[in-house]
């Protein structure tokens, strides 16, 4: 009995320490222009004038491996895309669209007789739901979509600009 309530006192902490533990943060006047996603890794890098600045930890669609191929796969796309809008009134706290569907993409998944989709986002935590914090990173949970922290999310939301390139990796 004794080792069962150490154990759990012991999950309890490490869990508090994970979810309360400081992440380095980007100066105000960072400007980001460049974004490569490593999906198997589960990591978004960003750099500015080649130079990586941070490394973020990421959750990925439920279907993380392959490709996106069509609408409603649940997978997060492959390719070179471009940030092409920043929504700060989002469901998901803030995001950055991400530009997929490309012409690629949508004549691949036509020859599937389906539709592409769209609206693939980098974003926060679903409104009122910020509480979850770096826990989120802990299994696959999107739509297709990449996920950060609502904090890390301030901080690119701030520091890239429209037209940023973003090139998702297998």
């Amino acid at each position: 009995m004794k080792k069962i309530a150490f154990l759990t006192v012991l999950i309890i902490t490490l869990s508090v320490a994970y979810f309360h533990y400081p992440e380095y943060q980007l100066p105000k006047e960072t400007k980001i222009d460049s974004i490569v996603v490593y999906k198997s890794k589960r990591q978004l890098l960003v750099y500015s004038k080649g130079n990586l600045l941070k490394t973020y930890t990421i959750a990925l669609g439920r279907q993380p491996d392959g490709a996106k191929q069509f609408e409603g796969d649940r997978k997060t796309p492959e390719g070179v895309y471009y940030i092409n809008d920043k929504n700060p009134n989002s469901g998901w706290h803030k995001n950055l669209g991400i530009s997929y569907p490309n012409q690629k993409d949508i004549k691949y998944a036509r020859q599937l007789g389906k539709s592409a989709g769209g609206n693939i986002k980098i974003h926060g935590l679903q409104n009122k739901r910020g509480y979850i914090g770096k826990m989120h990173r802990w299994k696959d949970w999107t739509l297709g979509c990449i996920a950060v922290t609502n904090e890390e999310m301030d901080e690119l939301y701030r520091s890239v600009v429209i037209g940023t390139k973003i090139e998702i990796l297998p």
